[in-house]
């Protein structure tokens, strides 16, 4: 599997699942989506990617699809949910 272009390579599991992106969160980190703020998303072209979403909005980095905003970590990730925003709208 090939990263969207930022950098992060994402993992993958015995049966091929997506799990958390290469140094998305370092050890002893802490779980930014965890902390109930509305203004903190993860990407869903490279689970495990947190985007702050006025900075991701600010850039550019975000697709509105079938009435939902989707924000992303990176420009390649744009593109890659063009291709298939299906696939990634329904992503949880």
């Amino acid at each position: 599997m090939s990263s969207c272009g930022c950098g992060n390579t994402p993992t993958t599991d015995d049966n091929g699942a997506v799990g958390a992106v290469g140094t998305a969160m370092p050890p002893g980190g802490e779980d930014l989506l965890d902390s109930g703020s509305s203004e903190l998303v993860e990407c869903r072209v490279m689970p495990g990617s947190v985007i702050e979403k006025t900075r991701a909005e600010a850039e550019g980095l975000f697709r509105d699809y079938e009435g939902n905003r989707y924000w992303f970590c990176c420009k390649g990730c744009g593109p890659r949910f063009d291709a298939n925003p299906r696939k990634y709208a329904n992503a949880s």
